[in-house]
């Protein structure tokens, strides 16, 4: 009995466009001009699905021909593949992806041109080759119905890379799969935590390896020996894969699946160096079932100290005198329950330094993470007499529009503070001079007290004794000095235009709403289409793994919006594709318009070409129609943004309700003139508080550490 031909894949209006190359809109408009457009074939009215090979069709016919990248086209071909027509998993294609990678460009193009059947053979011949590298993989067995997807996985590889198509693979896997929580280290910060590795070890090892990005950093650093682990089997392959491909030729790479603590994969193994990012705040790590565990040298981790479980297993893994490197929520260097272990960690000398990094180097970016550095004590060394700390935190961003935020992160000098205050220390702890609110080197006595608290910031800010008078003396003056300026300013903007009465009662006039405006054709209104929170984690995990060269382009968010600051986000593919570019002369205005800050901007040159972040809406109006600073000044009055805003406690804006004033064009440009300067006025007025704060904590501080004295009365 013949069978039924398979069904073909279905996709969205969305999957379209990326196919196409072209805007969600253009497929909006394609549904309703063209009567020959395909018709759903499921779904529902609101989120309808297409047949692919009818869009297909549909798109050949009109000579509108597939505009994505090999990369796009892998991605979208994962995504669209039905489930029952194969039993291929993502692991057989990392191990493509690998065999691939190490064959010549014109090898890849010679298995392109095979028919389906050849191809599939030499497919699963390639991966068996290479298969003892990715850890608990089955034998591969590709089969005929893999062939769209092999055709392009060797298309990516051959054009963008094997870094790219692992990237895009290892996504998909963890949108698939089960797992939660599992957060990339930023590439800088891998970084970073490699440097801190005295020398170039030659044996590196990561007990939860996530996606391989330390071990990475410590191969580019010489590594040749590097060992992973990761409970989360999709991590452990990625790691495996990319890995092997990111050392090179010479490399040994181990890579295993399972949970460090309860089931360590290496048992016996000893190396240089520890590099890890471990999990944060789990309770059930294994207390109860090892609690005679003999890695426990320094004391047993209580339950809610995980963190200090991952640490000793660190050290337990290290040759003495090696050195281990772990990134750690901030509570581990203060919590009471680990005081005992902090205390023997100091005792022994195993604890050589703690640096604070500022919100958001890493997940959870609200908080500021610390780098702990231990070196396995030597039998036949004494013990150090000091710690070193150092601050990253405490040096505040500049006032004004322009300056850091929280949220982004100013690496290259994090990273010099961090690097250059460990090198020194290092060389010679005994005598490392501080630096005045940045490092300090703190004795082991001073520490042991009955809190044992390594926190930077309590240390390094502990005395005011490291801090020069006459340079606070110089920085108070400039900062005062950088005050009156910006006082003046204020003061000529407030005092250089005037504005009268309108008469006895005030202007009337008629209005419309923003709704009304965008059906008239005067202004657009945009905003960003949410995307799915893992879909971005996956593909972050691909940016930060080098794939393909992704460039990440600017964000302007809300939160940029409400700080004065230039665009600070940073969006990945699957979240650019969904967002608006910003134009000069845009009015952009946050959604929660019931917080603290300002609430709308008229876009200039720093914001042009960024592109529109979640929480903010976009008006773009007809320059023929309306002036911008004039829609500016009426969208965000507070009559008008209360009138328009739904909520309780937060406020939640409808852009269509906004009302916008009648007004002739040049009538129109006198208020905006108006509205321009009182941002202005607006704009200079915060960069004047901002230095009056900063003014007094200098002198503040100066005067409660002794470094500066009042004036005679």
């Amino acid at each position: 009995m013949p069978q039924p031909p398979a069904p073909s894949a279905q996709v969205t209006a969305a999957e379209i466009s990326r196919i196409a190359g072209v805007t969600r809109a253009t497929v909006s408009n394609w549904r309703r001009r063209h009567d020959d457009f395909p018709a759903p074939s499921g779904g529902t009215d609101s989120s309808p699905l297409y047949d692919l090979e009818e869009v297909r069709a549909w798109l050949a016919s009109r000579g509108q021909h597939a505009a994505a990248t090999p990369s796009g086209e892998l991605r979208t071909t994962l995504r669209l593949r039905l489930r029952e027509q194969t039993g291929t998993g993502a692991s057989d294609l990392l191990l493509l992806v690998l065999a691939a990678a190490r064959r010549p460009a014109g090898d890849l193009t010679g298995l392109l041109a095979l028919p389906d059947a050849d191809l599939v053979k030499q497919a699963n011949d390639a991966a068996a080759g290479v298969a003892d590298v990715v850890p608990d993989t089955e034998p591969v067995r590709f089969t005929d119905a893999d062939t769209t997807v092999l055709r392009a996985l060797l298309l990516c590889v051959r054009d963008e890379g094997a870094q790219t198509a692992l990237g895009v693979l290892a996504e998909r896997e963890l949108e698939d799969s089960a797992a939660s929580g599992a957060y990339r280290t930023p590439t800088p910060l891998a970084d970073l935590l490699a440097r801190l590795l005295p020398g170039s070890p030659a044996r590196v090892l990561d007990p939860a390896c996530g996606s391989g990005t330390l071990l990475t950093a410590a191969a580019a650093r010489g590594a040749r020996e590097l060992y992973g682990q990761d409970s989360v089997p999709v991590q452990a392959r990625r790691t495996a894969v990319g890995l092997t491909l990111a050392a090179g030729e010479g490399a040994d790479v181990t890579v295993r699946t399972g949970d460090s603590l309860r089931a360590d994969a290496f048992p016996d193994l000893t190396v240089d160096a520890v590099l890890c990012n471990p999990p944060y705040g789990d309770r059930d790590w294994g207390h109860d079932e090892l609690a005679y565990d003999s890695r426990w040298a320094y004391g047993f981790p209580p339950r809610g100290e995980s963190e200090l479980a991952w640490v000793q297993h660190a050290l337990s893994h290290l040759e003495p005198g090696g050195h281990a490197v772990l990134l750690l929520p901030p509570a581990t260097a203060s919590r009471s329950s680990g005081r005992r272990v902090r205390a023997e960690l100091i005792r022994s000398g195993a604890l050589r330094a703690v640096a604070a990094l500022p919100p958001g180097a890493a997940i959870p970016l609200h908080i500021g993470l610390q780098v702990w550095v231990l070196r396995r004590p030597e039998p036949t060394r004494p013990a150090h007499g000091t710690v070193l700390f150092v601050d990253t935190v405490g040096e505040p961003s500049a006032p004004g529009r322009g300056g850091t935020r929280s949220g982004s992160v100013d690496w290259a000098r994090v990273t010099e503070q961090i690097v250059s205050a460990w090198t020194a220390y290092a060389e010679d702890p005994g005598g490392f001079e501080a630096r005045a609110g940045v490092a300090r080197a703190v004795g082991v006595v001073d520490l042991l007290d009955e809190v044992v608290d390594v926190t930077p910031a309590r240390q390094v800010r502990a005395s005011q004794a490291d801090v020069d008078p006459r340079e606070l003396a110089r920085e108070a003056a400039a900062a005062r000095e950088g005050l009156a300026a910006a006082v003046r300013t204020v003061a000529e903007l407030a005092g250089t235009v005037s504005w009268d009465a309108a008469g006895v009662s005030a202007r009337e006039w008629r209005t419309a709403t923003v709704a009304d405006l965008a059906r008239g054709g005067a202004l657009k209104v945009l905003r960003a289409v949410p995307v799915s929170p893992r879909a971005v984690a996956a593909e972050a995990e691909n940016a930060e793994a080098g794939a393909g060269g992704m460039d990440r382009r600017p964000v302007l968010t809300g939160g940029d919006i409400a700080g004065g600051t230039e665009p600070t986000g940073r969006a990945l593919d699957a979240q650019a594709e969904q967002m608006p570019e910003i134009a000069g002369g845009d009015v952009l205005v946050r959604n929660l318009v019931g917080s603290t800050g300002p609430v709308a901007r008229v876009a200039g040159e720093a914001e042009a070409g960024a592109l529109l972040g979640a929480g903010v809406h976009l008006f773009r109006p007809d320059p023929a129609r309306l002036d911008p600073w004039f829609l500016f000044g009426f969208l965000s009055s507070e009559a008008n943004l209360a009138g328009a805003s739904t909520g309780s406690s937060t406020l939640h804006l409808t852009p269509g309700r906004l009302r916008v004033p009648l007004l002739p064009l040049e009538e129109q440009r006198r208020y905006g003139e108006a509205f321009r300067h009182l941002e202005a006025l607006r704009e200079q007025a915060r960069r004047a508080r901002d230095l009056a704060e900063e003014t007094a904590r200098l002198v503040s501080g100066g005067l409660t550490g002794g470094q500066l004295v009042p004036e005679p009365t």
